[in-house]
């Protein structure tokens, strides 16, 4: 029921994390503290049920006052469940890495941070939200962007109209953005145009990887670059105002990106799981729900299956050559 920040941290290394920013916290109880040799009874006695569940909400660019937001979700999912609820914000390495140092076991993330949680604790995502301007409810597009006047035409192909950016400057929201990078470049290497991201200088003239969708789309904006990689939801406000927009069109969209959810670690027993999620739903509800949009612009969390859900961001860090 508490919201403790931990902000600043995009720049540490997920070794460094552990031990310069979670120690504000104690581990939470029972996670993977075993000895590797007890046997299967001895691991379900250790797996009681465990009361306390420490989440993580990542940082977002387009939330204000999360603390704030965080503390009354908190206050809201202790009081549904019966269990003892703390927050955290931070941003999506530090969650990771959180889970894997075992200062939380519970973490709102986007898709390629959920699977390298799978990946380094055997953390699965449960639950999916539901926004307004994802165009799949829950799933949204990655776009390429240019200027309204550019002459680059959307063709009818994907391969038809990538290949008109041969030469051209391009820029990626950063280097770890679903729909700013890794979806786009799946796409490229798909359709055989780059073999890798190491081969991009091949392909295009200049590239350049910015801090967010905003740095993305304002590159475009002022004729840095041709074309930008971002989301589809950030061609709105706050990412830019309502007259840069209409100076924008979107030259490609690659649907199918997984919407954020709730990832919970392998470690948190079935019980209290099922406590947390029961809760979690209970935010649909009319007279919870405004409280629940003001988080993340969410409307609704919905319960999806882990490995269909993500299913296309793993093909496509695969397609790409690119690590989770």
């Amino acid at each position: 029921m508490q919201c403790k920040p931990l902000l600043g941290l995009a720049s540490l290394s997920l070794l460094s994390l552990s031990t310069l920013t979670f120690n504000l916290l104690s581990p939470p109880q029972n996670i993977r503290a075993q000895p590797t040799n007890i046997s299967q009874e001895e691991k379900i006695v250790a797996q009681a049920p465990l009361n306390r569940v420490v989440i993580v909400f990542a940082s977002r660019r387009d939330t204000a006052d999360l603390e704030k937001k965080v503390a009354l979700i908190t206050d809201f999912l202790a009081k549904e469940s019966g269990l003892t609820v703390e927050g955290i914000v931070a941003d999506e390495t530090a969650a990771v890495e959180a889970l894997r140092s075992n200062r939380a076991n519970v973490a709102f993330l986007g898709g390629r941070a959920a699977l390298k949680a799978e990946q380094l604790t055997g953390a699965r995502m449960y639950l999916a939200e539901v926004r307004p301007d994802y165009s799949g409810g829950k799933t949204y597009k990655s776009v390429l962007v240019v200027k309204k006047n550019s002459p680059l035409k959307t063709l009818g192909t994907e391969k038809q109209t990538l290949s008109q950016l041969k030469g051209k400057k391009m820029a990626f929201a950063s280097r770890t953005s679903g729909s700013g990078y890794i979806m786009p470049t799946s796409a490229f290497v798909g359709q055989g145009l780059v073999a890798d991201p190491d081969n991009y200088k091949q392909f295009f003239s200049q590239v350049i990887y910015g801090d967010g969708y905003s740095s993305a789309l304002q590159a475009v904006l002022r004729g840095q670059v041709d074309v930008a990689a971002v989301s589809e939801y950030a061609l709105n406000p706050p990412w830019i105002t309502k007259a840069e927009v209409e100076q924008l069109r979107v030259l490609w969209s690659i649907p199918g990106v997984p919407a954020h959810g709730i990832v919970i670690d392998d470690s948190l027993p079935v019980a209290t799981r099922d406590k947390l999620i029961k809760a979690l739903l209970q935010l649909n509800k009319p007279e919870n729900n405004a409280m629940f949009k003001t988080l993340y612009n969410s409307t609704q969390l919905v319960k999806v299956n882990h490995d269909q859900h993500l299913a296309s961001m793993r093909t496509a860090l695969q397609r790409a050559k690119i690590e989770p």
